[in-house]
């Protein structure tokens, strides 16, 4: 008897552009915020059935809401989740924030109008990548959410 394989991936490949494509549309005011699956099909650069059965599972999953027709087949897209924003790109993530306050103090270092500031840029990019992704990741999230004490 032989061990089953896996299914193939489907989300880097056939999920995550078509829900690129979705949240993208949503989120522009030509298709009033609730793009139809026509139009969804040529913004994801994916054949129609591929997109069809994409929409099918995201909607199942809780990424997008999808208006239907009496058969149950998507017609509209109405709304996508904050996960689905922050997989898309629309909403910070912990980890890009952390990276946009890498490459902006690198950015200050190098646009320094004295060697003082410039030094101080620098060393504080240097201290920021010692902190390393992960925890610099968390720091991001507290900040993101909110969660960071103030001082008294």
């Amino acid at each position: 008897m032989s061990t089953p394989q896996p299914l193939a991936d489907t989300w880097f490949t056939r999920d995550l552009p078509v829900l690129r494509a979705i949240a993208r549309l949503i989120d522009e005011p030509p298709h009033g915020s609730a793009p139809y699956l026509g139009a969804v099909v040529p913004a994801s650069g994916l054949p129609k059935p591929q997109v069809v059965s994409a929409a099918n599972a995201l909607v199942t999953a809780g990424y997008a809401e999808a208006l239907t027709n009496h058969a149950g087949e998507i017609v509209r897209f109405t709304a996508v989740s904050g996960e689905a924003r922050r997989l898309t790109g629309l909403w910070p993530t912990p980890q890009s924030e952390w990276d946009r306050l890498l490459e902006q103090a690198r950015a200050r270092a190098a646009g320094a109008m004295t060697d003082v500031e410039r030094e101080r840029w620098r060393a504080f990019a240097d201290a920021a990548a010692a902190i390393g992704p992960d925890d610099g990741a968390l720091l991001m999230s507290a900040l993101i959410g909110g969660y960071v004490p103030r001082a008294r």
